[in-house]
């Protein structure tokens, strides 16, 4: 029952194309700002793990806490202002119509798709830290391994970008890669 609801206000709002959106470029915030927590601690002389894995997981928390808070406020007004114009367009009240549980879930639904995008991702970047504190040896240490895990992820966005829009896939990782190094490299010369 509440599956086939959720359906019928998917379908109605058809809020696909904004939860990708979402989803990459808060996932991509996610990414670089776990690289650039990264190469810091990385060009620091002292380094605790356990300090680079809170700081880290503060980050992400605080992204995901910043795109669920955003998108919801936002999405929640857009909604709204959506309801209202076609109230008025049927010069009829609509709050007990499906369009109005669109107004009311759907913000929830893009809030959530917007929060959790960005945490997870960090999560995944932050995997090779929790290894190494654990004791797991990792074959290039857990900074460099945490941010060869970034720079997949920012690639990988690149390459989902370039098939959404139709483009060669390979030259949209690139231009995504590209992006994250100059970022390492920026902070690195800040270092």
């Amino acid at each position: 029952m509440l599956l086939k609801q959720i359906k019928t206000l998917l379908k109605i709002s058809r809020p696909e194309e904004i939860m990708r959106r979402y989803f990459v470029v808060n996932g991509y915030d996610g990414a670089l700002t776990m690289l650039g927590l990264m190469m810091g601690f990385h060009i620091s002389d002292q380094v605790d793990l356990a300090v680079v894995i809170t700081s880290c997981l503060a980050a992400a928390l605080a992204l995901g806490m910043s795109g669920l808070s955003s998108a919801y406020i936002s999405e929640a007004a857009e909604q709204r202002r959506a309801l209202v114009q076609l109230e008025k367009a049927m010069v009829h009240s609509l709050e007990e119509s499906r369009h109005a549980q669109v107004a009311v879930w759907i913000p929830w639904l893009v809030a959530l798709v917007n929060g959790l995008s960005p945490l997870l991702v960090a999560l995944i970047i932050i995997t090779p830290l929790w290894l190494a504190n654990s004791g797991l040896a990792l074959a290039i240490g857990p900074l460099p391994t945490a941010m060869a895990v970034a720079l997949v992820i920012l690639f990988l966005f690149g390459v989902f970008l370039g098939r959404v829009g139709g483009t060669f896939w390979l030259w949209s990782g690139l231009q995504s890669l590209m992006v994250a190094l100059v970022t390492l490299g920026l902070i690195y010369l800040l270092g």
